[in-house]
C-alpha cells in the first residue's frame, strides 16, 4: 500500500518558520539542523526545507521557491511504481536512485510543477 510519508514546506527563514509550526500550530520537533526541520504531526512529517532568498538561479537544480512545497509518497516497489507513472506520461525530474542514507527515491511533477518524491519501503 502506498502512503504519505512527509510533507515539505521551502522556507527563508528557519527559525521563524520553526518557531511557527511548533509554538503557534502546535507540532513537536522531531529532528532539527539549520537547514532542515522535521515536525511529528502523528502519521506523516511535516518537513521546513531552508531556501536561500538571494540563490542565484541555476536551471540544472532549480531551488524550490519560498512559500512552496512538496509532498513525499512512499511505496513496496519503486521501480513498478515509476514504471505506472512514466506510462501514464507524468514527469521525472530525478530518476530513482539510492541516497547516501540508504533509501531509494525517485523525483516527479504534478501536472502543475509541484514537486513528488517516491521512496521506496525499506525492508
Amino acid at each position: 500500500m502506498m502512503t504519505l510519508s512527509h510533507t515539505i514546506v521551502y522556507v527563508t527563514d528557519m527559525a521563524r518558520s520553526t518557531e511557527f509550526y511548533r509554538d503557534v500550530i502546535g507540532f513537536p520537533i522531531r529532528k532539527q539542523s539549520p537547514v532542515w526541520t522535521e515536525f511529528d504531526t502523528g502519521t506523516t512529517i511535516l518537513a521546513l526545507h531552508a531556501t536561500p532568498p538571494d540563490a542565484p538561479p541555476n536551471p540544472a537544480t532549480p531551488s524550490p521557491l519560498p512559500g512552496a512545497g512538496q509532498i513525499g509518497l512512499t511505496v513496496p516497489d519503486l521501480d513498478s511504481y515509476h514504471e505506472r507513472l512514466f506510462m501514464a506520461g507524468v514527469r521525472c525530474t530525478r530518476m530513482p536512485k539510492r541516497e547516501v542514507w540508504g533509501t531509494r527515491i525517485g523525483h516527479y511533477l504534478d501536472p502543475d510543477g509541484m514537486a513528488i518524491a517516491v521512496s521506496e519501503r525499506r525492508h
